[in-house]
């Protein structure tokens, strides 16, 4: 196809009664090429933010198995991929150039011939969303970490997983990933992810706060160096700064000294969930009870530590406790919502807000899910919230 001349274009502006004063001085001229194509290309939306890290050369990664909806993944975000369509043709122009480029350029060019390499009328539309780690701790679980000892001893050793390992298998940005490991108390054991069997776990951490209580240390201030060389006949010491870590806070002191300050509700809160694991329900006046004997002493037991973890039922003669697990819960928000409504037909948004605060989005409130999932009623004078849709 021959290329237009500049008659040509002042002879299409008179017909179309145009002023070529009023016009940019450039004129693109475009043709389609002997090789466009349609859905060769995709079209993707980012907003600013993103942009600028794709612009600074780090990567956008797209993460899914076949039987998943794929998500992009930032180093730090995750989105939803949803394709967008628009009434309007959209042109693929490689040679394309915008007036704050033909600006820049400091160029007056007169025509500028294009082709159009292909053409499509929908794009990629991102939207921010919460990763998608359930699978994280199912898969970490299929092979839990027992101890040195056992570990030598089991002749059948089962998968393991490195970082890149999980990055392949998780919906879920780098930094998200590594966030939801430190969650779940994930520790890497020869350069691979392992989650400690919780038994193991509480063994740990029982050596360590009897240990504070022999050296009658205060759980505010436990010198690491004085810990790993009184506790590395029993384990290992990795094993035992990977649970200072879990249960505390590491930092240096005045001296220079690195101590850890032991969290007092993750304490008490794993005691619980000790406590609770092999019991379908517990009489709650007498779990606390026991609770309160089996927690280190000097650490006071609060039924505020259990959000998430445990479910009071206060309208039971006697009043009972069970285990219900956020991490346990579906992850899509209406299967979430379904689950609760199916073991209990009426919530308050006390009980309720432990197990749905983690579906909250960004600028999300519980509030805002509640009116969506749920219908409110009063019931003795409290706020209640019941299923808007049949539960099966």
């Amino acid at each position: 196809m021959d290329c237009r001349t500049r008659a040509e274009v002042d002879a299409t502006l008179q017909v179309a009664k145009l002023v070529p004063e009023e016009l940019l001085g450039t004129v693109h001229c475009l043709s389609f090429s002997p090789t466009v194509t349609s859905g060769e290309y995709s079209l993707l939306e980012l907003d600013p933010t993103l942009c600028e890290s794709v612009q600074s050369g780090q990567s956008l990664v797209i993460r899914g198995d076949k039987n998943e909806h794929a998500v992009l993944c930032s180093g730090d975000k995750t989105y939803d991929l949803k394709i967008a369509d628009t009434s309007n043709l959209l042109l693929f122009i490689p040679d394309c150039r915008t007036p704050e480029q033909l600006t820049a350029e400091q160029e007056t060019l007169n025509l500028v011939h294009a082709q159009i390499a292909g053409f499509s009328n929908h794009y990629w539309e991102l939207r921010r969303c919460r990763p998608k780690v359930k699978k994280l701790k199912n898969l970490l679980m299929e092979n839990t970490y027992e101890g040195p000892d056992v570990e030598r001893n089991n002749e059948s050793a089962g998968v393991t997983y490195t970082t890149e390992d999980l990055l392949n298998h998780i919906q879920a940005s780098e930094q998200e990933l590594m966030d939801q490991l430190q969650v779940i108390h994930a520790c890497k054991i020869e350069g691979c992810w392992r989650i400690l069997e919780f038994d193991y776990e509480m063994k740990l951490l029982n050596h360590i706060t009897q240990l504070v209580d022999s050296e009658s240390w205060s759980y505010s201030r436990v010198p690491l160096d004085v810990c790993l060389q009184e506790l590395q006949t029993l384990e290992p010491n990795n094993m035992i700064e990977h649970c200072l870590m879990c249960y505390g806070k590491k930092y240096t002191d005045d001296a220079g000294k690195v101590c850890f300050a032991l969290n007092e509700d993750k304490i008490c809160r794993a005691t619980a969930h000790m406590l609770l694991q092999n019991a379908v329900k517990f009489n709650l006046s007498e779990f606390q009870e026991v609770w309160q004997q089996s927690v280190p002493e000097g650490m006071t037991t609060r039924l505020d530590q259990l959000k998430g973890l445990a479910l009071l039922d206060r309208s039971s003669r006697p009043e009972t406790v069970c285990m219900l697990k956020t991490e346990d819960l579906p992850e899509d928000t209406q299967e979430r919502f379904n689950y609760l409504f199916g073991m209990r037909e009426k919530w308050s948004e006390v009980d309720m807000a432990p197990y749905i605060q983690d579906l909250c989005g960004e600028k999300q409130t519980i509030g805002a899910l509640l009116t969506k999932y749920a219908r409110s009623s009063i019931q003795n004078g409290i706020k209640v919230y019941n299923s808007r849709r049949p539960i099966q």
